[in-house]
């Protein structure tokens, strides 16, 4: 009986180091894909300031209404120096407004 017991409990004691083997070696797959994964994928990186702070419905608000100040501008200014003129300044003042009419977020 004593030698049956020991025979059953060292064929018990085989699986479970053939188990404990077995799901070592998995660990170990799915830690070196995990790692090549981390490889292969590129890196999270923060988005550009500008596309960070608007929305894609500011973005897209800031520059129809834009398109449409410059397109004033053009149909109703006869004078082309004074066209360019005003051209620049709404573009260069184009951010100022932003800020002012939009805030600035800092997330």
């Amino acid at each position: 009986m004593a030698k049956e017991r020991a025979l059953r409990r060292a064929a018990r004691e085989a699986e479970a180091a053939k188990l404990r083997e077995r799901r070592a070696r998995a660990v170990a797959r799915r830690q070196r894909r995990r790692a090549l994964v981390a490889r292969l994928t590129p890196k999270r990186r923060r988005t550009g300031r500008l596309l960070a702070r608007r929305t894609r419905g500011q973005r897209a608000g800031i520059v129809v209404v834009t398109l449409v100040l410059l397109a004033l501008v053009w149909f109703l200014v006869d004078d082309v120096a004074l066209r360019l003129v005003l051209t620049l300044l709404g573009l260069l003042c184009l951010p100022a407004l932003v800020v002012v009419a939009l805030g600035r977020r800092t997330s």
